[in-house]
């Protein structure tokens, strides 16, 4: 009986037809293809981008040269090189990170104790000279002044996952 059944079935094509009813299906749907650069998808909070890093409200930088982002690093693309103020606190001299090593993994961000090194939701970034893939303390710096509000709007909503 499941012989006869199954040469019915090849006989009149079902497997075809079910393919083609599903094309079908998706042809007269509405599309969901976006215009790249005028149309733009949504990003979710938590999307790991470009890195900043954050300044205190007074103008200070955050980070306290613990080196703990530099230890967390699978990658290894973090580079920090630290001396002490004259009063007493530890700031860095030279914080780099190698964006063509990085996996933007964001171990950086959660192992910050001060949260003064953050990713933000930029990705559209190029480099077109040797070097630029190398971002310095002051493009960190820079960055993170530029894009701050968004930062912390950012931060405030992954307050209760952390």
């Amino acid at each position: 009986m499941k012989v006869f059944i199954d040469y019915i079935r090849s006989l009149f094509l079902l497997e075809l037809l079910k393919g083609l009813q599903l094309t079908g299906r998706y042809l007269c749907s509405k599309k969901f293809t976006l215009q790249y650069p005028e149309e733009r998808a949504p990003l979710s909070p938590r999307f790991r981008g470009l890195h900043a890093q954050r300044r205190y409200d007074s103008g200070e930088e955050r980070c306290i040269a613990c080196k703990l982002c530099e230890a967390t690093c699978p990658a290894l693309a973090i580079t920090i090189e630290a001396a002490p103020r004259e009063d007493g606190s530890r700031r860095t001299t030279r914080y780099e990170i190698d964006l063509f090593k990085c996996i933007f993994c964001g171990y950086c961000e959660e192992s910050c104790p001060v949260d003064a090194i953050v990713e933000s939701r930029v990705y559209e970034y190029c480099f077109e000279n040797r070097g630029e893939n190398i971002m310095t303390k002051e493009k960190l710096l820079a960055h993170g002044d530029k894009y701050e509000v968004q930062l912390a709007k950012d931060l405030e909503a992954q307050a209760p996952y952390r």
